[in-house]
């Protein structure tokens, strides 16, 4: 196993948005770039910058005429009405912007690249991975390619047989259950919050067996990731017994995240990281949704520390905070800007978010746990 971690980012996330009234108007990647390397966690010895995936390369899970479509709405800057109806692009959800091809083929490339990287073990973190969303011949919430997928195709491809791949992002990981739900190497697991956006991830739902779906309640507080962490996710992967795990750890989960209603802190999320860890020689850690610029830079920055073992400081240095200070988010259609709470600037890690346990939640994990054990 390599020993040392590596991440891989680019500088197309600097200057690249969805455009200004889009919840991806922020920058994330850009930011966790500048905030790792101002707390001196970032040299040149692990970082890698990703390659744009070049379209053959993607139709190992889109197909050739949308991956066609896609490049050339980024070449023309418009859509026909029939490229839209047909690939979902164009639309306000998933618009035409300059880099709508050159950017999610870039944390495509990352992702793909990852697969080689860790053939013979090691851990990459790819902030900008996690679109799980994408469909083959659709752009998805915000996801015009699916990395994730790609990812898990790319570790097999690269030694991996069996792959664990978890998702805690707010959203159900639709695209990537529609990719392995008939695939028994590959373990899906997802928790996601209960009645929002794709409205999909049922607790029913079980693939051939391998998949794993918990919608939670709003309010999800850090003591019932725990168990969610402890009574369904360990096991589950512990049972898979994978040779790789893929952590989607999407920042749209916690409590000051505006696409969502849970309440985790980020320190949820990094011990769900800290505990998968150890659980294969291969892990790849992505992003996903976030939507809070300053929660999303903290929460994965984070991750970075988990990988590389760093002891988070209790106030970040001048450096730091100047980083976050920098950052500027204003409501959706609206020219006001928000207001950072004093700790946004000044910590990494939240205050803990703990509270009770509740029946519907213990019920569901039982539920799972139970179909597992038959």
């Amino acid at each position: 196993m390599a020993d040392t971690p590596l991440f891989l980012g680019s500088e197309i996330y600097r200057g690249s948005s969805y455009g200004a009234w889009h919840p991806l108007r922020i920058p994330r990647v850009s930011t966790v770039i500048d905030l790792a390397r101002a707390l001196g966690w970032l040299g040149p010895d692990q970082y890698r910058t990703s390659p744009r995936a070049k379209p053959a390369a993607l139709t190992g899970f889109h197909t050739r005429r949308y991956v066609a479509a896609l490049h050339r709405a980024e070449r023309d800057q418009q859509v026909p009405e029939a490229i839209r109806a047909r690939h979902n692009i164009g639309t306000p959800s998933n618009p035409v912007f300059p880099e709508m091809y050159s950017r999610p083929a870039t944390a495509a490339g990352a992702s793909l690249l990852a697969g080689e990287l860790l053939a013979r073990g090691g851990v990459v973190h790819s902030p900008a991975g996690g679109t799980h969303h994408g469909l083959p011949d659709r752009a998805s919430g915000f996801c015009y390619l699916n990395d994730a997928v790609l990812a898990v195709q790319a570790l097999r491809r690269n030694g991996a047989r069996r792959v664990a791949y978890v998702d805690i992002d707010a959203h159900h990981a639709d695209g990537v259950e529609h990719a392995f739900a008939r695939t028994p190497e590959v373990l899906v697991i997802s928790t996601h919050e209960e009645g929002r956006w794709p409205r999909t991830g049922g607790l029913g739902d079980r693939g051939v067996g391998q998949v794993f779906n918990l919608p939670v309640p709003r309010g999800l507080n850090d003591s019932e990731m725990a168990l969610i962490r402890d009574a369904l996710i360990l096991p589950q992967v512990a049972a898979h017994r994978p040779d790789a795990v893929v952590l989607q750890c999407g920042a749209d989960a916690v409590l000051e995240d505006p696409q969502s209603r849970l309440a985790l802190s980020n320190r949820a999320h990094w011990a769900v990281l800290r505990a998968l860890r150890p659980m294969a020689p291969r892990l790849l850690v992505l992003g996903g949704g976030g939507y809070n610029p300053w929660t999303v830079a903290r929460l994965w920055v984070g991750n970075w520390a988990v990988v590389n073992d760093r002891e988070v400081p209790d106030r970040l240095p001048a450096a730091a905070q100047d980083v976050l200070r920098g950052l500027h988010w204003t409501r959706q259609g609206s020219t006001r800007q928000i207001r950072p709470e004093p700790h946004w600037i000044t910590t990494l890690a939240d205050a803990p978010r703990e509270g009770p346990i509740r029946p519907e939640i213990r019920d569901r994990i039982g539920m799972l746990a139970g179909r597992r054990a038959a």
